[in-house]
Formats: structure tokens, sequence, C-alpha cells
């Protein structure tokens, strides 16, 4: 199954578009399944995920404008990473996944060739550092 491509801003409105070179897309669909990408990716150098090819999509749709744009996304500046903001759910609704855990999408020149789910940050860690190596 392709995926059809998107757009989405980061924490720093700056665009990022799905391209055959994303060999891994983590979606989180609420603020629990996010938490656990943080706690994953705590300590891990800028560009961690980049380096993988990994792309991090974060479902705020049911955030309240105000708390997003006032507290949210100015944290999340100071994250490693970037986080791909889809403020509209356009994005995220596309991936069936469990609330409160991380969707792991691999993909092969945008083919969705595995798909699994997290639960734990440190299960996710590893399974983010067996990619780099």
């Amino acid at each position: 199954e392709r995926l059809a491509p998107w757009t989405l801003l980061d924490q720093y409105e700056q665009p990022y578009s799905l391209n055959a070179d994303t060999r891994l897309l983590l979606v989180a669909r609420d603020m629990d399944g996010a938490k656990l990408v943080k706690a994953a990716l705590a300590d891990q150098p800028k560009g961690y995920l980049e380096a993988r090819g990994a792309v991090f999509v974060a479902d705020i749709e049911r955030m309240p404008a105000v708390i997003s744009k006032l507290f949210a996304i100015p944290s999340m500046r100071d994250y490693s990473y970037r986080v791909m903001l889809d403020r509209d759910g356009r994005v995220a609704s596309r991936y069936a996944g469990t609330e409160g855990q991380v969707l792991w999408l691999t993909l092969d020149h945008g083919v969705l060739v595995e798909q699994r789910e997290y639960a734990d940050a440190a299960l996710l860690k590893a399974a983010l550092q067996a990619l780099g190596n």
C-alpha cells in the first residue's frame, strides 16, 4: 500500500512533505503517545530521527488552540527532534492506531511494508536504536 503524500508544519513552522526517503513514520494520536516518543528520544542528539530516515507526526487536533499556541508548541521547540504537527487530524487519521500508543510504520519508497504499535518507551527506544545499526 503506497501512502498518500502530505505536508505538515513542524514546531518551528517549517514544512515537511512525506517523500520516498522516509523510511519510518511514527504517529502519536494523542498526548500519551507523544509522551512515549519524548521518553524514547530523551538524551538523543539532534538529528537522531533524521539519521534513521524517521519522521514523527503528532496529532494535536483535540488540543485547545490556546494551549497549543501558548504552551505546547513553544515547549516543543526545546526538543532535539522535529515534530510534524497535525493540527486538524487530517494526516494521523489516515493511519489506524491505538490511543495512548505510538504507531510505527516502516516504509520502502513510500510503500507501507510493516506496521507495529508501541506502548512502552523503552521498547520504542530499543527499536529506534536497532535502526541505527
